[in-house]
């Protein structure tokens, strides 16, 4: 779909930029689509130790009561109803108020600059949920999308290290946790948890959130890191 933009219009009021395209997690609607990515997501959060959501699939309450995570999607290959995507990066901003599980979420998502206007449009939809498959559930789980914008999205990718960097909104870096093989990452593996089976546990070395009036700090707070193999129903 083409889009007519002024040159502010990358960044408006929800109610002008996502209800016309993307339908409202909140009226927990999906409009089935083809899609699907590979690649990599990894965030790091607000719990003072290892994300309790991994293994409780999100039914255990945050360490600090409610969760604040940014998180970095690299989609290494993928498609939305025939439109390329590989290469694109996305983030998020995440809030959950309590238990993972239990909803409420707000969101704000900053898509790749380079993504085309059908790319674009995909991707909200992919993340809000509306265009079902592995992330249908968000429409039950998000609640709130606090904006969308283009963004300049750098992802780093090196070794046991990861980073987002969005401008001065985002910036943030992780690594690793090593086992007792100091060459293995510690990794929880065969995981029900929606993101994917295996899980690298991670810690935050350096994490800036300033956006949307939030302040938010995690180096040295949980992190983790997932292949991902996700899909639309029309697959």
């Amino acid at each position: 779909m083409a889009l007519g933009r002024k040159p502010d219009a990358d960044r408006l009021e929800v109610s002008q930029r996502i209800d016309s395209r993307v339908q409202n997690p909140a009226r927990r609607q999906q409009n089935p689509s083809e899609w699907a990515i590979k690649g990599e997501l990894f965030l790091n959060c607000s719990c003072t130790v290892f994300c309790p959501c991994v293994v409780s699939l999100g039914a255990h309450p945050p360490t600090e009561g409610d969760c604040k995570a940014w998180m970095a999607i690299a989609i290494d290959e993928g498609h939305f109803e025939g439109e390329d995507l590989s290469g694109l990066n996305v983030g998020l901003m995440v809030e959950i108020p309590g238990r993972m599980a239990e909803g409420d979420w707000r969101v704000a998502a900053y898509v790749d600059e380079r993504a085309s206007g059908k790319a674009y449009d995909g991707i909200l939809r992919i993340f809000s949920g509306a265009a079902g498959g592995t992330t249908g559930l968000f429409t039950m789980l998000v609640s709130t999308i606090i904006g969308a914008e283009r963004a300049p999205v750098e992802i780093v990718r090196e070794g046991t290290k990861r980073g987002l960097h969005i401008g001065r909104k985002i910036s943030g870096e992780i690594e690793m946790i090593t086992g007792a093989d100091p060459s293995e990452p510690v990794t929880v593996t065969n995981s029900k948890y929606w993101m994917g089976p295996n899980i690298i546990a991670a810690r935050g070395l350096k994490s800036r959130v300033r956006d949307y009036g939030r302040v938010w700090d995690f180096g040295g707070k949980s992190a983790e890191i997932c292949p991902i193999d996700w899909s639309g129903p029309g697959k």
